[in-house]
């Protein structure tokens, strides 16, 4: 009578006819996720958290306990206005007569209530089987009660209704009329009319109308709620939930057809228990209204009280829900009972049906657009084990589902639609970074293995182009006690672009019994998380490091995603400190460092990788067309107080974009020293090291017009548009030394390579001795101040697999001393002067 007497025949059945798609939609996605597994207790709590994960389920599963709690009050509330309505004094009388006994005022009705609370309490306190039967009770008595209500319509001669309104100084009279079935009254009752609810006072609109029918249509969760009592919820859910709602709609409909055909806007909007006045036998109705009502109420309640169960039992809230956790002896969780009935009861102050029905409205509204979220999610993700048994849904349904429940509490109400989605997030956040990790699954992984491979597929290597380059590291380790600070170095290496921590098991597969590698996985990940890097790891067992290292070569990554450059450690005779004992992401007291990882080599225990090896690593990624760095004394980096340390002068990057063990053909644009300008201007670029400043150092020789060079060189760093310090270094005394042993002491041929141990680098075109190389590395090394990093840049191996270990050497001597340093040679262009 209220729906229809306000919003009018029309407005009634569009109303109807949203409420009921919103909640259809919402019906297919219950019924998808209900018969895709084992339902336990908690209902759409259940099903979201399962789906989502604990950060939605958690805050939807309190948001949802808060709607159920609110439906609780609001049926409590209604059956007390119509205990009022029957029994109560009439407004401006003192004394009662008759049935009229019951005195009115707030705090009476909020008695009343809470003695019905206390009736709902002790029926949901027993167990779900009584609550089972007095339901089954109730349904009885409301079909018989309905079926009464329907002959009365047809049964009932027209008569005058008169209805007593309560007035500012007393009451006033005013009369409704039931037709019958009249034309002129179905005419007069199709349109929208608008009044005032003579309850709260308030003006009506669509929205506050619509409010408050929908939580007529909010019980499709009642089943659901109920899962963990039901013994074949999956049967029982979709079947249940789907009659109901058929079975609703259909009698909401017939009912406002009947209502606008046979009883004219007054009676309809001034007395809303107008039914008992036209039934041909009135005291049924009532019944029948108390024991709706009072289903419906005990419904939520029970419906509340599973949800906050199920909430304490998963432990996203901690301590703070421990006390729900307790149950009876047959598994009644009687803690969580009385506790939804303290907050109902905390409710029952706020005195007025409609005062809540929005707030109710949306909370229900956000649970059921959280509900076809889930089941959107589950079908867009693909998973091969989403095969639910009811198939009458698509993803446009939970889309439809969606759209339709937002659109209606922003319709609704707009404060209480924002401020339920603000305490949403809310939720959504403290889960996030308090609650426990859980093993249901996360469907975001799901999700993101989905689009991530489906952009992979879209990632076209012949679409590469320079400009877009980024560098994509494969870093070797051995073992992460020894190397924390380069693993973090590289990280800033990156440049947003693929970065794989490699290591190589030295085991043979066909002697083992299983795979070495997985129990492994666990502590590279958990090393990944505590150093705060965005790294993959690839592990590999081999014969050789030299042969693992091939095979991440050519196996890491995917797609367009694979390393393009090579970093390996330096080879040298330090003895490795454990970093990760010294890492301040692994000093305090609740942390432990990962124990996957075995303890560092002793000094006197042999490498597992000869230095012939090494050299052959790099030699093999370079044919592969991989960039390589070889990074020497990173763990001495101490990032942390070099980018803090006093600002003047800042930290700075030393960067050496020459050859200096080919200094007959030192260049400055080969493709090499533009790969080692663009390594230096990525870490400079990165947040951690946007204060150092990059130094270029350029080699003069004297007459050799340095500052033409200098300007070249400065154009050059203008085009790529990188910001650098140039500085000149003049190394004629460094490069006479190279000459003199390439002429020899008369002017002739250089002894052989055995007779004063010069290597060949790349062919037998310039030799480089020790003496060279010693005063390079002083030459580097006098530049002051001392650096944070340098880039020095890295020659090719030489062809000839015997000088190996000098080549080695000769790379030993020149970075002896010099503090972190990374050696880089690179192979494919990177710099572009284009737009």
């Amino acid at each position: 009578g209220f729906v229809v007497g306000h919003a009018g025949l029309y407005q009634a059945l569009a109303m109807f006819a949203v409420a009921y798609f919103i909640i259809g939609m919402t019906v297919l996605s219950v019924c998808a996720i209900a018969t895709n597994g084992a339902l336990d207790a908690g209902g759409a709590y259940y099903m979201i958290s399962r789906a989502l994960g604990p950060e939605f389920g958690g805050s939807i599963g309190i948001m949802f306990f808060l709607a159920n709690v609110c439906g609780s009050a609001l049926y409590v509330l209604g059956l007390v206005e119509a205990v009022v309505d029957s029994f109560g004094i009439p407004p401006g009388q003192k004394v009662g007569t008759g049935v009229h006994v019951l005195p009115q005022s707030y705090w009476y009705e909020l008695l009343y209530g809470t003695v019905l609370l206390a009736l709902c309490l002790i029926v949901c306190l027993v167990g779900a089987s009584i609550y089972a039967k007095a339901t089954f009770l109730i349904f009885l008595i409301v079909a018989g009660v309905l079926g009464t209500i329907l002959i009365s319509f047809f049964a009932t001669r027209p008569i005058g209704v008169p209805i007593r309104l309560p007035h500012f100084n007393g009451s006033e009279t005013e009369n409704g009329s039931f037709t019958g079935f009249s034309l002129a009254t179905l005419r007069d009752n199709l349109g929208g009319g608008y009044g005032v609810d003579y309850t709260t006072g308030q003006m009506m609109s669509f929205s506050s109308v619509f409010a408050v029918m929908f939580n007529g249509c909010t019980g499709i969760m009642a089943g659901s709620n109920m899962s963990g009592d039901l013994k074949r919820p999956s049967y029982s859910i979709p079947r249940g939930t789907i009659s109901a709602v058929l079975f609703t709609y259909l009698v909401y409909n017939l009912l406002a057809f009947l209502m606008c055909a046979t009883c004219n806007r007054t009676l309809l909007q001034k007395d809303y228990g107008f039914l008992r006045d036209i039934s041909i036998f009135p005291p049924l109705v009532t019944v029948g209204i108390y024991a709706a009502t009072l289903s419906a109420a005990m419904s939520n309640l029970i419906g509340a009280s599973r949800i906050l169960y199920a909430l304490a039992r998963d432990d996203l809230f901690g301590r703070a829900l421990a006390l729900a956790k307790k149950t009876s002896a047959s598994g009644n969780p009687v803690m969580a009972v009385v506790l939804s009935w303290l907050v109902v009861q905390l409710v029952l102050f706020s005195g007025k049906l409609n005062t809540i029905a929005g707030v109710v409205t949306t909370f229900f509204l956000l649970v059921y657009a959280t509900v076809n979220l889930a089941c959107l999610a589950l079908e867009w993700a693909s998973a091969p084990n989403f095969r639910p048994t009811f198939r009458y849904f698509t993803w446009h349904t939970c889309l439809l589902g969606i759209a339709g429940c937002c659109v209606m509490m922003f319709l609704i109400s707009p404060v209480s639609a924002s401020a339920s989605l603000g305490f949403l997030l809310l939720l959504l956040l403290a889960l996030h970074y308090l609650s426990p990790s859980s093993t249901w699954g996360y469907i975001t992984q799901a999700l993101i293995f989905h689009q991530v491979r489906k952009y992979l597929l879209m990632l076209d290597v012949r679409k590469d182009h320079v400009k877009f380059w980024r560098p994509q590291m494969l870093l070797m380790v051995q073992n992460p006690r020894g190397s924390p600070r380069l693993i973090d170095f590289v990280n800033d290496l990156k440049k947003s672009g693929l970065y794989v921590l490699g290591h190589v098991e030295l085991q043979d597969l066909d002697t083992l019994p299983s795979d070495p590698l997985q129990p492994q996985q666990d502590s590279w990940l958990s090393l990944v998380d505590k150093l705060n890097v965005k790294a993959f790891i690839s592990l590999t067992l081999a014969p050789s490091v030299r042969h693992g290292v091939r095979q991440l070569l050519f196996t890491s990554g995917l797609g367009g995603m694979r390393p393009n450059t090579l970093v390996l450690g330096f080879y040298d005779d330090e003895v490795p400190q454990d970093g990760l004992a010294r890492h301040p992401a692994f000093t305090s007291a609740r942390d432990e460092v990962p124990l996957g990882f075995p303890p560092l080599r002793a000094p006197a225990t042999p490498k597992l990788l000869s230095a012939r090896e090494y050299v052959g690593i790099v030699a093999d990624a370079l044919k592969m067309l991989r960039n390589v760095l070889l990074a020497r004394q990173l763990e001495s980096l101490d990032k942390a107080w070099e980018l803090r340390r006093a600002a003047s002068p800042p930290p700075a990057i030393h960067v050496w974009p020459v050859n200096l063990l080919r200094p007959d053909s030192a260049r400055y644009a080969d493709t090499c020293s533009l790969f080692l300008l663009q390594m230096a201007c990525v870490l400079n670029m990165a947040r951690a090291w946007r204060r150092a400043r990059l130094r270029l150092f350029l080699c003069v020789e004297a007459g050799a017009m340095p500052h033409a060079q200098e300007e070249k060189l400065r154009q050059l760093l203008k085009d790529l548009r990188i910001q650098a310090q140039i500085q000149l270094v003049p190394w004629d005394a460094v490069t006479r030394l190279h000459w003199q042993t390439h002429q020899g002491p008369q002017g002739g041929l250089a002894p052989t390579e055995e007779e004063d141990e010069a290597v060949n680098f790349p062919a037998n075109a310039t030799q480089v001795s020790d003496e060279y190389v010693c005063a390079a590395n002083k030459l580097v090394l006098e530049q002051s101040p001392a650096p944070a990093v340098r880039f020095l840049y890295l020659p090719r191996p030489p062809a000839d697999t015997s000088l190996y270990p000098l080549y080695l050497h000769q790379l030993e001597l020149l970075t002896r001393g010099l503090g972190p340093t990374v050696l880089v040679h690179g192979v494919s262009a990177v710099t572009s002067t284009q737009l």
